[in-house]
Order: C-alpha cells, then sequence, then structure tokens
C-alpha cells in the first residue's frame, strides 16, 4: 500500500508560529523523509467559507498568503502536491454520501466543534456547512486515500470522527476507503502554542500570533510584550515556568546551540528555568533571548517568502497544477465509493 500523507489549513489569513510548530515544520520533515509516496497539502477554501460565506474577497485574497508561507517554509512542489479544495468537486460529493453516516447528535459531541461553534459565538446560528465539518474533512482525507494525518492535538476528535466514517462505510458497503493514522507533533511543547497574550490558543482572530511573515522590528516588539508569570513582579521574585507562553515559547524553538550563540552564561534551557524558578532572573532577558531564537528561526523563513512573492506568477501555476492533480486522484476514489455504494449505472 502506498503511504499518504493528507493535511492543510485554512486560508483565513497568513499563517503563524503556531502553525509552524504544529505541523508545518514536521510536514517538510515528513515530506523530505523519503517513508511517503504521495503527499498532499490543501488550502481548505470551501471549509473556510462556512464562517466566511459572506467575505469570500478575504478567502480568495488569503490563498495566495498560506501558497507562500508553504513555500517559504520549504514546501517543495516537486515531492509535495498543494492544491485547492474548491478546485476538486469531488469533495463536496463525497461529503454528501458520508452525511447519510453520521448523526446530528454525534457531530454535536464532537469536542472541537463545540469549541469552535463556542469561539465564534454561533450558539443556535450555526451554519450548517460549519455544522458538518468533520464530515466534510473526513472526505478530504479519505478522497487521496491517506495512510497517515499529521495534526495538532486540537484536531484530534476531527481525526477520530473519520477513523469512525471509514469503519461504517467499509462496514456497509465493504472494504473501500483507506483507515488513516494520526501523527500528532513529537515535541509536546508544539501540542497547544499559546497566544502572545497568555491565552490557550494562539489565534487569527484574538489579535495575539507572531506570523512567519512578519519582519523583524515586529516579532521584537511582540516578543517583548508576551505575557509572562503576573507574579515574576522583581528580578530577585522567584518565577512560574508552568504555563509561562515565554517559556512555552522558548521550549518549541530553542536549541543547544543558541545557548551558545545568544545565552553563553547557561548551558541549555533546564539551566535557565531553575534560574528563574529561584529568582534572579528578569522577564526582559528572557524575553530577549527568545527573540534572538525566533530571529534565527524566522529570518530565513521570511526571506523565502519574499522571493515567492515575487514569482507568484510560478506560485498560480503551481496551484493550478496541483489541483489539477489533486482532482485525478480524488475522482478514482469517488469511483470506488460509487461503485461500492451501487450508484455508478451506466459505468
Amino acid at each position: 500500500m502506498n503511504q499518504v500523507i493528507l493535511t492543510g489549513d485554512r486560508p483565513t489569513g497568513r499563517l503563524h508560529v503556531g502553525h509552524y510548530v504544529g505541523s508545518l515544520e514536521r510536514r517538510v520533515r515528513l515530506q523530505n523523509s523519503g517513508e511517503f509516496d504521495e503527499i498532499y497539502i490543501m488550502i481548505a477554501d470551501a471549509q473556510a467559507l462556512t464562517d466566511n460565506a459572506e467575505h469570500p474577497e478575504k478567502v480568495r485574497q488569503n490563498i495566495i498568503q498560506v501558497a507562500l508561507d508553504y513555500l517559504a517554509c520549504g514546501i517543495d512542489p516537486e515531492k509535495s502536491t498543494i492544491f485547492i479544495q474548491s478546485m476538486v468537486p469531488e469533495l463536496t460529493e463525497l461529503t454528501f454520501y458520508y452525511m447519510n453516516l453520521v448523526t446530528v447528535s454525534r457531530v454535536q459531541r464532537n469536542p472541537t466543534v463545540k469549541a469552535e461553534i463556542q469561539m465564534r459565538n454561533f450558539e443556535a446560528s450555526i451554519p450548517v456547512g460549519f455544522f458538518c465539518y468533520p464530515i466534510s474533512q473526513a472526505a478530504d482525507i479519505t478522497a487521496f486515500r491517506a495512510t497517515a494525518v499529521p495534526v495538532g492535538e486540537d484536531q484530534l476528535p476531527m481525526l477520530e470522527q473519520c477513523k469512525e466514517i471509514v469503519h461504517k462505510f467499509n462496514t456497509v458497503y465493504g472494504e473501500t476507503l483507506t483507515d488513516p493514522q494520526i501523527i500528532l507533533p513529537d515535541n509536546q511543547a508544539c501540542l497547544r502554542l499559546p497566544g502572545i497574550d497568555g491565552k490557550a490558543k494562539m489565534s487569527k482572530s484574538l489579535g495575539n500570533c507572531i506570523y512567519l511573515s512578519d519582519e523583524a522590528d515586529e516579532i521584537r516588539k511582540k516578543v517583548m510584550s508576551m505575557f509572562t508569570d503576573p507574579n515574576h513582579l522583581r528580578v530577585e521574585d522567584p518565577g512560574k515556568v508552568d504555563g509561562n507562553p515565554v517559556f512555552i515559547y522558548l521550549d518549541a524553538f530553542c536549541r543547544p546551540e543558541h545557548f551558545q550563540e545568544f545565552l553563553p552564561d547557561y548551558q541549555n534551557l533546564d539551566e535557565l528555568k531553575a534560574h528563574y524558578t529561584r529568582g534572579g532572573l528578569g522577564d526582559v532577558k528572557v524575553k530577549k533571548f527568545l527573540n534572538n531564537v525566533l530571529q534565527a528561526e524566522l529570518g530565513p523563513i521570511r526571506e523565502r517568502r519574499k522571493y515567492w512573492e515575487a514569482h507568484t506568477d510560478e506560485v498560480y501555476a503551481m496551484l493550478k497544477e496541483g489541483s489539477e492533480r489533486a482532482r485525478a486522484k480524488a475522482a478514482e476514489t469517488l469511483r470506488d465509493v460509487r461503485h461500492a455504494m451501487q450508484i455508478d449505472y451506466f459505468g
């Protein structure tokens, strides 16, 4: 069996460091590992429209932004197929068939759906398309016969629901769909990167993000304004590192060589944490170190992005070609699904 990855993002804005440590960095490593035969990376514009139906221009404009971020981070169109979801109409048809295999109450129990509904203040006015998001995601995954799906921890309930749909379809209609496996970030700090304001989730809508495309000065300003331990008022005060966004970011980004280059007084992050915990280490010094670490990591990404910004015609051509390849693959799966369901009347 071919080893296949399907992953992607909603084009509701530029991608941020939460996307990078949560999935993008690992996608690049998986892409370059040689372990996978096919890699599909989807710009999920149709899903973005489920809660942006009245602002299609926002989604349209951000498709190129997400594509630029992918290329800047090292996604290689020679190795990975980058495509636009709405350019593969077979996904919509698969979604419709899968709707018959899932109950309303099951979708309502999905923790990710519940959290997203609460965050968007939908209450009783939930768009049907948004409510069916887990079913649409199952169509995306199964259309490409994905054997592996790299996701953040918050997407686990979505993947579990996808696996339920696969099991139900195969039970009712015969073995047709591929059961995907979940790949979580291997860095525990990457499971949920908080916002710079200390809120549990970094979110474009909350304005608490550090974007991959931010200029160096903007990154520095955001880092120096970051929430830390509110009880660490003076340098000599003991501080908490657990739940402290600055140290969570350091867990996610810093490496031993960063200490050698930017903070040689310490050998590693454990030493820095121990000093902060016992007191005598100020927030400003730690934030300056974090800024240096982020600049080292994000600087090359920002420069690659500027190259592609000057070559957007090539980016659009890449998206068109990728969407055509993706549609051909999804059409094969849809043909098998229609055959299994006995609705291929004129085949």
